[in-house]
């Protein structure tokens, strides 16, 4: 049986997500430590306070580890509703990059790493980062992978540059993906890495200036100088990392989905209001058939990709991988989001273009989004393959 709604209770915390985003979050969109490069830590910890009081603070995190244990589907309906605001995610502490590495480390991380990497970033104290994207190396093809690691038996040590790092500046918990040299003691090959933040070695280059802005601190350009950490610092198995980031990856595609579907809506709300009140030719715009045409093409689209969505959420929640599944969401919905967010510009005319609303920074954070976790060629190459070998 296919049942299409949402259970009562959820429903009603879905309503007061909402509620509190449009409160308590929504004001902040004017602070100005919400920066060029995204907002402040100084920020995030304020709105992450917020999100605390009201007990809405890393909902999706196991029970075990002090959240509720959100099933897939619940998240999908739990993030869309906090992303009616690009800060909603960050107060709630679901946004990424955190919520993707939570997610790896719930699944991978030995006890004593949970407590020392894991359970300050699931409490809001700590931010994380995944370090895999290179300026001449992995990126959507993780397989080119060119910082390196050797090890001795006791230490390993890294050496490496990587760019487009989310949030790097201040974050206290590190992912690192390194190709592990031949050595008579591990696997070779891509392995993951935990290191803490503030290790020397770990150089921050600058900050990249990017047209996004919704990520805390940005995204960083880093520099690996010998960075020596030990055993226990391996994060799971030895050559086992492009298996780990499917991991977390096929998830947080999802995710990054479910928060976008918020912000578009918003963008939707704002044009269909400034369509009923606009006037020209004697009527509101809304009544012209080229303005109202564009609003029901984002209805539409904006209900195609909520059921994409929701399709992948049932199969994982199933016990599906959903690889195949979630590429063509990733694929589907980012390519009909940023359609979404272009006409609610077209519709808004000239202050569509200008900062008096949210949607010029939704537009602009949208088409981001279509790069997030993979390009839309590499997710449409994968469902090709697939497609072809029936």
């Amino acid at each position: 049986m296919i049942d299409f709604a949402i259970p009562a209770d959820l429903a009603a915390e879905r309503d007061r997500v909402r509620r509190f985003v449009i409160d308590k979050i929504v004001p902040y969109e004017r602070d100005p430590r919400l920066t060029a490069h995204g907002p402040t830590d100084e920020l995030r910890q304020e709105l992450v306070e917020l999100a605390r009081a009201e007990k809405l603070l890393t909902v999706q995190a196991p029970e075990s580890l002090g959240g509720r244990g959100l099933t897939h589907i619940e998240q999908a309906v739990i993030y869309e509703a906090a992303g009616w605001s690009t800060l909603g995610p960050v107060a709630m502490n679901c946004a990424a990059p955190d919520e993707g590495n939570m997610f790896l480390l719930s699944k991978v991380a030995a006890p004593d790493q949970v407590q020392r990497y894991l359970a300050p970033v699931i409490a809001g104290h700590q931010r994380s980062v995944f370090a895999m994207t290179e300026p001449d190396g992995a990126g959507s093809d993780p397989a080119q992978l060119s910082t390196t690691a050797t090890f001795d038996g006791e230490n390993f040590t890294i050496n490496g540059r990587k760019w487009l790092i989310t949030g790097a500046n201040g974050a206290k918990t590190w992912i690192i993906m390194a190709r592990l040299a031949s050595n008579p003691h591990l696997p070779e090959g891509p392995t993951l890495f935990l290191a803490d933040g503030d290790e020397p070695a770990i150089v921050i280059e600058r900050t990249m200036n990017t047209m996004d802005r919704n990520y805390v601190a940005g995204h960083g350009v880093v520099r690996f100088d010998d960075l020596v950490l030990p055993r226990e610092a391996l994060l799971g198995e030895a050559g086992q990392a492009l298996r780990y980031a499917q991991l977390r990856l096929a998830p947080a595609r999802l995710t990054h989905c479910m928060r976008w579907l918020g912000a578009a809506e918003r963008a939707q709300s704002i044009a269909v209001e400034h369509a009923r009140t606009r006037t020209a030719f004697g009527k509101p715009i809304g009544e012209h058939e080229g303005v109202s045409f564009m609003l029901a093409d984002n209805e539409i689209a904006l209900h195609q990709c909520r059921l994409t969505i929701w399709h992948a959420c049932w199969l994982m929640d199933n016990g599906e991988k959903a690889r195949h599944e979630s590429s063509i969401a990733k694929s589907f919905v980012s390519e009909e989001l940023f359609k979404v967010a272009d006409r609610c510009v077209q519709v808004l005319g000239g202050i569509g273009i200008s900062d008096e609303t949210v949607v010029e920074m939704i537009f602009r954070d949208m088409r981001a989004f279509r790069l997030y976790d993979g390009p839309t060629e590499v997710h449409k190459y994968a469902i090709g393959r697939k497609v072809l070998r029936g």
